[in-house]
């Protein structure tokens, strides 16, 4: 319901699922009503629910006895799946069958405007020759500013982990869309704290936390 929603307003169909494109843009989340409305329905696998992904990781750890009973026990099933890594070693390391998928590269002149280094998904053709990411020229204008935002956040967020700075992390969040639909300046921050507060003991980078 989400991707369509924004085919509609934007013209351009996304191509994360409803669930997790609902977290990154301001529109969908913010509301009780709009929850209902745009994340309670739906087809797609993650339409949006609060705690979707927690209550999946709950029924993993719950049949996960059962799980690895039955790997132990019952015939692996070799035949290729979906998943893009088999074909990729196949096309670089295998017979060389090319493969063609979309992939995340760094943005080294394949996507004209958005910033230099960053993460950019694209089509990249695998080979014996390596992965070779194709030049997608530039994002049209109605669609730039969020991905150029996320972007520019994502740029912050590493800069901020590298350096151990939490203030670079707390500016980053000022910023997320979702967050600042949601919440004041001074709300983030607390909520930030709180993070921090919690997460201390796995962040020994960050050496001026309280």
């Amino acid at each position: 319901i989400v991707r369509n929603e924004v085919f509609l307003a934007l013209g351009y169909y996304v191509t994360e699922s409803s669930g997790h494109f609902s977290e990154y843009s301001p529109w969908f989340r913010k509301r009780e009503d709009l929850l209902q409305e745009y994340c309670y329905r739906g087809t797609s696998w993650n339409t949006g629910r609060t705690n979707f992904t927690v209550e999946v990781r709950e029924e993993r750890a719950r049949n996960f006895p059962q799980e690895l009973h039955k790997f132990l026990t019952e015939p692996i099933d070799l035949s290729r799946g979906n998943e893009y890594a088999s074909r990729i070693f196949n096309a670089m390391l295998g017979d060389g069958a090319l493969y063609k998928f979309n992939g995340n590269v760094r943005n080294f002149g394949l996507v004209d405007n958005l910033p230099h280094g960053a993460c950019v998904e694209v089509p990249v053709v695998a080979g014996k020759d390596g992965l070779m990411p194709v030049h997608v020229g530039k994002i049209p204008d109605e669609a730039l500013p969020l991905m150029s935002l996320s972007s520019q956040i994502e740029e912050m967020a590493v800069r901020a982990s590298f350096e151990g700075d939490p203030e670079l992390v707390y500016k980053a969040i000022c910023y997320d869309p979702l967050t600042s639909a949601v919440l004041s300046l001074r709300e983030i921050r607390k909520m930030v704290d709180e993070l921090f507060a919690f997460s201390k003991p796995w962040l020994p980078q960050f050496k001026g936390l309280k």
